[in-house]
Parts: structure tokens; C-alpha cells; sequence
């Protein structure tokens, strides 16, 4: 599973405004943006993510993603 593959699940499943993946083929850094995650606490963001992975975790095609979710507004709170 390469760096591509795992942004196109995610993206084809979840609107993303920014999503940046890093990784060596088996532990993935993820900074994704979405609208999405309006209102949601961070285990649901995560959750959300997950969802889009499907079984590529539990077969161990992915086996460790640190995700860091933000909503847009968080985003750009950031780069002040």
C-alpha cells in the first residue's frame, strides 16, 4: 500500500479540503482538513477516517495511521 493509494481512499470517501500522508510503508501520518469534522470530537474524526479505510487496518495493509483532523476554520487558525 503506497502514500497515494491511502489518499485516494480517504479522499474518495470524504470531502477533504487538505490531506497531506506521510510514511515508510507500514506507520502513516495523516493532517487532513474537512468540513466534515464540524462538531465532531476527535474520536469520531478518527473514526471517520478509519471508515474510509475499510479492512486495510484490520488486515494489517495499514498497520499504525496517526491521524490529525481539522474542521477549516481550525485549519487556518493554525497558520496564523
Amino acid at each position: 500500500m503506497n502514500a497515494d493509494h491511502i489518499k485516494n481512499l480517504i479522499a474518495s470517501q470524504l470531502a477533504c479540503d487538505h490531506i497531506t500522508l506521510e510514511g515508510d510503508g507500514r506507520h502513516w501520518y495523516t493532517t487532513i482538513v474537512s468540513a466534515e469534522f464540524e462538531g465532531k470530537r476527535p474520536i469520531a474524526r478518527h473514526q471517520r477516517v478509519y471508515a474510509c479505510l475499510g479492512d486495510k487496518m484490520k488486515t494489517d495493509e495499514i498497520h499504525a495511521l496517526s491521524i490529525k483532523a481539522f474542521t477549516p476554520a481550525e485549519w487556518a487558525a493554525q497558520a496564523v
